[in-house]
């Protein structure tokens, strides 16, 4: 299958990016403080991407530093929030334990195990991940494999567990600290086969990360091309979770196997695979240098789908305005709108996190702005324990003013589309803040039984 280039549309761009070819290069964790573009900010400021960055995560590549971020918007530009520290990123007893031993000039042995420390107190797997949705399969753990809702299986391919910059947010930061106790990698496509030739009930496998995109064609085909093979026809679609669009376009215009990725994404479609690259867009000015205009079409050329999806944040996204001008340009791109996520209760989440009613307020008039066809994403989103929970709206019921929530996807596929009510909290944040509406102990869902999908179930299913 022969790949086609269409031409691309005129539209309005931030900058011109050439197509020529773009090395990229990182700057990674404290080495951020030192930046040209931050010379002008405070010794306060840089002292403090010192000591945030010894804790979480961070790496910000050439195309984010001089496409994207606003430099004369700092520190308040929203891709700078998104990617640089920031003191609020900790709990102030945290960054002071950390900043007193970076302030002694501490060996990085001393300030490791105080960073290590921290991480744990900032719930590093949310939602159960490790210890609910690891598939076993002969009684052993398959790590690098999550297997929560029964259609879908998690592979975080080992060389990808890295991303091409790092969002503040990231609910995965774990992945990116250097602790092994807390990563997943799997590093056999041999590994990930075997359990999918077992699990006929399973129709998405989606490769995510870290970004699977950071790794080679070459790499990634060893995990994609396994799932196109006979006896896995089962498996009708394959997912890409990237932030390569937003953060690296080049990735799929110039990098010298860019036409290999794209010839890969062409063979999955060819063998009659549905092929969803879920791309991580969190603000419309992502969408707006040529160089991602160029990416979006080469991509849609292999017939592949682009579905857009990010978390509703604090200092990046929390207005009306923003989502709104966000799906609009998707949309007018050909990229379709799916999740506005509710930040996870991990890392940073003090800092990012805004209540339930203002995410809610916000998704709500964004909708009423865009037209039908921009409506397809749902949210507020909650990607909790037990499933994607929804947020339908606020309501008085039985005298009592609740949230009107159902689930999205479950655990239990029983549970999925079920409405259920929580008390009104004008201050929650995240699930684990709500309460059963009308003075009941629990929701309902809390003591059904759970289908557990990470066993091999072919015999008893037969």
């Amino acid at each position: 299958m022969s790949l086609i280039y269409p031409a691309v549309p005129l539209i309005q761009s931030r900058a011109v990016a050439s197509t020529d070819a773009v090395k990229m290069r990182v700057v990674t964790g404290s080495q951020l403080a030192a930046l040209p573009q931050l010379e002008r900010c405070d010794p306060a400021s840089r002292r403090d991407i010192r000591i945030v960055a010894a804790v979480l995560p961070f790496k910000v590549n050439n195309y984010v530093i001089d496409e994207l971020i606003d430099w004369d918007d700092v520190p308040d530009d929203p891709l700078y929030r998104l990617t640089f520290p920031h003191r609020d990123m900790l709990p102030v007893d945290v960054f002071d334990a950390v900043a007193r031993v970076v302030d002694a000039g501490a060996t990085r042995t001393e300030i490791r195990r105080v960073a290590e420390a921290a991480r744990q107190r900032l719930n590093p797997h949310p939602g159960g991940q490790l210890e609910l949705n690891v598939p076993i399969k002969d009684g052993l753990e398959l790590r690098g494999l999550q297997h929560k809702y029964r259609e879908t299986v998690l592979v975080f391919p080992a060389q990808g567990q890295t991303c091409h910059s790092y969002c503040g947010y990231c609910f995965r930061w774990a992945q990116f600290v250097g602790m092994p106790e807390l990563r997943q990698a799997a590093y056999d496509p041999r590994q990930v086969v075997a359990y999918l030739r077992e699990a006929p009930w399973v129709s998405d496998v989606l490769f995510t990360g870290g970004d699977p995109l950071v790794m080679s064609a070459e790499v990634l085909a060893r995990y994609v091309e396994p799932v196109l093979e006979p006896g896995l026809e089962h498996i009708r679609n394959i997912r890409f979770g990237t932030k390569a669009l937003s953060y690296n376009p080049y990735r799929f215009l110039t990098e010298p196997d860019a036409d290999g990725l794209l010839r890969l994404f062409a063979r999955c479609v060819e063998s009659g695979k549905h092929v969803a690259v879920m791309a991580h867009f969190s603000h419309p000015r992502e969408l707006e240098t040529s160089a991602v205009v160029k990416a979006i079409r080469r991509i849609q050329s292999t017939g592949a789908i682009i579905r857009s999806q990010a978390p509703i944040v604090q200092h990046v996204n929390n207005a009306p305005k923003v989502w709104a001008d966000l799906w609009r340009q998707a949309v007018r791109l050909g990229i379709v709108p799916y999740y506005m996520f509710v930040e996870r209760d991990t890392g940073a989440q003090e800092y990012f996190a805004l209540p339930l009613t203002r995410a809610l307020e916000v998704y709500r008039n964004a909708l009423a702005s865009v037209s039908g066809l921009e409506r397809t994403a749902r949210g507020p989103v909650m990607s909790a324990t037990p499933g994607k929970i929804l947020i339908d709206g606020i309501s008085t019921v039985a005298g009592s003013r609740v949230f009107v929530c159902r689930f999205l996807q479950a655990r239990n596929p029983e549970w999925v589309g079920v409405p259920f009510f929580a008390t009104y909290d004008a201050d929650a944040r995240w699930f684990d803040d709500l309460r059963p509406a009308f003075g009941e102990a629990r929701f309902w869902f809390q003591d059904d039984p759970v289908q557990d999908w990470r066993h091999s179930l072919r015999e008893s299913s037969t």
